[in-house]
């Protein structure tokens, strides 16, 4: 918004005038303390970490004279090179150009990129030594799971969903299975 007009009253006062509205109803004059700063003249805040990055985003050394960054802001604008010491030339349109190659860069090496099914090594001796035990460990188990999905269903306490026939319906070809690690582990 606009600054506001301010008035003095005979008594030196100040206060905002009565003003109309679109609607055509006026508003009453407004009286104003001293020191008083409307809300939309305040500043926005700003904190200090956004403000020392504000500063550092000129593009100019730190530490210079205001006199350098004037004449380098003109100088800017003219060529868009800043030169702010003589022999050191800052070139802010090289800087946004290397920003869009990046981007290119990166979207050429993903174009180029494959993906690759890996292929896995064979497992050693030693580990293929212990497996039958664990397979023999794990079919044992998943058949006292069977034995006791049975006893429920006999006593009546169980009504079996679809994945709870299917465990039922391998119970042949897991002790099969148990046979034959028994035979070749022996």
């Amino acid at each position: 918004m606009a600054t506001t007009a301010y008035e003095h009253d005979a008594d030196g006062a100040k206060f905002i005038p009565a003003t109309q509205r679109p609607d055509g109803t006026w508003r009453k004059p407004r009286r104003v303390r001293d020191g008083y700063i409307p809300q939309e003249e305040v500043p926005l805040y700003e904190s200090k970490g956004k403000q020392f990055k504000a500063r550092q985003n000129t593009g100019l050394p730190v530490g210079l004279t205001p006199e350098i960054v004037a004449e380098a802001r003109k100088s800017k604008k003219a060529t868009g090179i800043i030169q702010p010491i003589p022999g050191m030339i800052i070139n802010i349109e090289k800087k946004k150009k290397k920003k869009k190659s990046a981007v290119n860069d990166v979207s050429e090496k993903l174009s180029k990129c494959e993906i690759t099914e890996p292929t896995f090594k064979e497992q050693p001796a030693a580990v293929t030594a212990s497996d039958p035990n664990k397979k023999l460990k794990n079919l044992r188990k998943k058949i006292r799971d069977i034995e006791t999905l049975e006893e429920k269903i006999k006593l009546g306490t169980l009504n079996p969903d679809k994945d709870q026939r299917e465990k039922i319906s391998k119970k042949n070809e897991i002790l099969k299975a148990i046979e034959e690690l028994e035979k070749s582990s022996f």
